[in-house]
């Protein structure tokens, strides 16, 4: 039987043959959790508008990034020589974003339906705090084979609806399901949730990463290395981010017209907070009101002047102010 394994990065192609897991790998790792993902189905047009996050503001080459994005699509587009496509991810909102990607793509294609398979999770025995099945050996890893299950209809069609409110210039969609527990897709939720938790929050105008990262440093975290350290293995409650993504949020915080940290241009670059990012932190200051916003959430363009989608983390619910 030809085997097609789908992952949201390369961390699974080595350990897969070393656990003895037959097949072929197929890297998908376009990280739409982060930056534009507009409401089109012209794939050129979103190419473009994820080329912006991609190499504007993560810095890498425009040429190998189109090599590989290239070469994604490719090995999707073979995907109907293979018997069976089995799709690993876990429970963070990267994974479940291009899980939810892939399912609207699965969708219309309906000869490759009784194909799918899935292996998700959130957990693993013997691991205190799971980051992902990167964090597998392959003796672990081939616990797991055996364990996927068939795509349903209902994770197609919910991949489908939560890909269309993901694009959407209105994060209503996304907020409801994000309430839900009983969904098909059983860590899309709180995925969502983690995702709608890095608009600017109405206390402080600053996403949950922009404050943890002011947290990390004022719980002694000397350098931006070590503040991502502090996310990843302690105050991220749903770990998604990797260092590349994760430097231009530290770099924005030190760069902005009132910068709620001091300056920094390495990982190993000492840190402190400014006086507004004490302030911040206490809640008596707002980042939006200091440094404005122009930033893409998914389908939402954060701009100002005007009203800006917030997260309300009392209620646990949207507010456009």
């Amino acid at each position: 039987m030809r085997l097609l394994h789908i992952r949201c990065g390369s961390d699974l192609r080595g350990s897969l043959k070393a656990a003895g897991i037959e097949g072929d790998f197929l890297e998908y790792a376009d990280p739409v959790c982060r930056g534009a993902t507009p409401a089109t189905d012209d794939p050129h047009i979103f190419r473009q508008a994820h080329l912006d996050y991609l190499v504007g503001e993560l810095g890498e080459d425009t040429g190998e990034t189109n090599t590989k994005l290239d070469a994604a699509e490719a090995g999707l587009a073979d995907a109907e020589s293979y018997e069976r496509i089995v799709l690993w991810f876990e429970h963070d909102i990267y994974d479940q974003a291009v899980l939810i990607r892939l399912l609207d793509h699965f969708e219309q294609h309906p000869e490759l339906h009784d194909r799918l398979y899935m292996i998700t999770l959130d957990r693993f025995p013997g691991i205190a705090r799971f980051n992902g099945l990167g964090q597998l050996s392959p003796d672990q890893l081939a616990t797991l084979w055996g364990s996927e299950r068939p795509v349903t209809p209902a994770q197609r069609q919910l991949g489908v609806a939560a890909w269309r409110a993901f694009r959407s210039g209105n994060p209503t969609g996304l907020g409801t399901m994000s309430e839900r527990n009983d969904l098909a897709l059983p860590y899309l939720a709180a995925a969502l949730r983690r995702h709608l938790q890095d608009l600017p929050w109405t206390r402080d105008g600053l996403s949950l990463t922009q404050r943890l990262t002011l947290q990390a440093i004022s719980e002694g975290a000397p350098t931006p290395g070590k503040c991502f350290g502090a996310l990843v293995n302690q105050l991220e409650p749903q770990p998604f981010l990797g260092d590349l993504m994760y430097w231009p949020i530290v770099a924005e915080l030190a760069r902005a017209s009132e910068p709620a940290i001091t300056p920094v241009v390495t990982w190993q670059s000492p840190v402190a907070l400014t006086p507004l990012g004490k302030r911040l932190l206490d809640g008596t200051a707002d980042w939006l009101t200091q440094n404005g916003i122009n930033r893409h959430h998914g389908g939402l363009q954060l701009a100002m002047p005007g009203a800006v989608w917030r997260w309300d983390g009392v209620t646990g619910s949207l507010l456009r102010a």
